[in-house]
C-alpha cells in the first residue's frame, strides 16, 4: 500500500476559499497542519476564513479574480514570494446555473464556461513550472457530479465541469513522469450557498436555496472525506449521497437507463 501523504507545513492553494467548499477545505487542510492561500475576490471574506482557521498566522489571504489573467498572475507571484513553493492547487472557484437551455442566453453560457473551464485552465498552466520544477505536488480540480451525468437546469455547467475533467485527464498524462499527481472531485448535493449564486437564464442570481442542496452533505463532510483522499493519492474522486453515487455507477454501468432516469428527477 502507499504511503498516506502528510499535509503537516504543505503550502496548499485554494481558489473560491471566501465559503462555501472552499472555506470547508481550508478548515480541513488547517487542522492537518497545512499552511493554506486563500483566494477569491472579496478580500476581507478571505481574512475572516483566515482568521477562524487553527493556526491563522500560517496563512495568507489573497484577492484576486480568477478570470482576470494579470490578477492571477499578481497572485501566483505573491504566493511564490511569501511560501516558495506549491504542494497542493486547489481548483474550486466555480458558478452554477439553474436554467433551461432555452433560456438561457449566449453571454450566460460564456460566463459560466469561463469561470469554470477557461479560469482553472489559466491558473493550473500558471502554476505548472513551478509543480514540474519541484517533481512534486498534486492539482485537484472541483467538478461535479452533473459533470459526469449531465441534468436539467444545468446543461452549461455540466459542460464546463465535464470539459474540465477532460482536460484533468489529459494533464495529469502529461505531468505523470514530473512526479506531480492530477486528481478531479465529484461533489453531488453538498449545502453551501451556491444555488443561491447560480445564474438563470439571463445571468443573474437565482438568490434562493434548492431543496436538493438544502438536504445535501455538509461541506464539512464534504471536506473531510475529499481531503482524506487526496492523502492516498486518489485521482477519482466521487463525493455525495446514495443517489449520486448510485448515477454515477448507473452512468458506467448503462447510459441508457441513467438517460430514462434523469428525465424524470427532481433537479431544481
Amino acid at each position: 500500500m502507499a504511503k498516506l501523504e502528510q499535509l503537516d507545513q504543505k503550502v496548499v492553494w485554494i481558489t473560491g476559499a471566501s465559503s462555501g467548499l472552499g472555506k470547508a477545505l481550508a478548515a480541513e487542510c488547517a487542522s492537518l497542519g497545512a499552511q493554506v492561500i486563500l483566494t477569491a475576490r472579496r478580500f476581507e471574506e478571505l481574512e475572516t476564513v483566515r482568521q477562524s482557521l487553527a493556526h491563522p498566522e500560517r496563512h495568507i489571504s489573497i484577492k484576486a479574480d480568477i478570470t482576470d489573467e494579470s490578477q492571477v498572475r499578481h497572485a501566483y507571484e505573491q504566493v511564490l514570494q511569501q511560501k516558495g513553493r506549491i504542494d497542493w492547487l486547489i481548483n474550486n472557484a466555480g458558478l452554477s446555473q439553474r436554467a433551461l437551455i432555452k433560456d438561457t442566453t449566449m453571454q450566460t453560457e460564456r460566463a459560466i464556461m469561463e469561470v469554470d473551464y477557461f479560469s482553472q485552465v489559466f491558473l493550473t498552466k500558471t502554476v505548472l513550472p513551478t509543480f514540474q520544477q519541484q517533481k512534486s505536488g498534486r492539482i485537484a480540480f472541483i467538478s461535479s457530479v452533473a459533470g459526469l451525468l449531465g441534468t436539467q437546469y444545468r446543461a452549461s455547467y455540466s459542460a464546463a465541469k465535464g470539459a474540465i475533467h477532460m482536460w484533468a485527464n489529459s494533464l495529469r498524462a502529461e505531468v505523470a513522469q514530473d512526479g506531480v499527481g492530477v486528481s478531479v472531485i465529484f461533489p453531488g448535493f453538498v449545502k453551501t450557498n451556491v444555488s443561491f449564486n447560480a445564474l438563470n437564464g439571463e445571468g443573474k442570481p437565482q438568490g434562493y436555496q434548492d431543496e436538493a442542496i438544502e438536504n445535501g452533505l455538509e461541506a464539512e463532510e464534504f471536506a473531510k472525506q475529499t481531503v482524506q483522499a487526496l492523502l492516498k493519492g486518489d485521482e477519482y474522486i466521487v463525493v455525495g449521497g446514495a443517489k449520486e453515487k448510485l448515477g454515477v455507477f448507473i452512468s458506467r454501468l448503462s447510459p441508457a437507463i441513467l438517460y430514462r432516469m434523469i428525465r424524470k428527477m427532481k433537479v431544481k
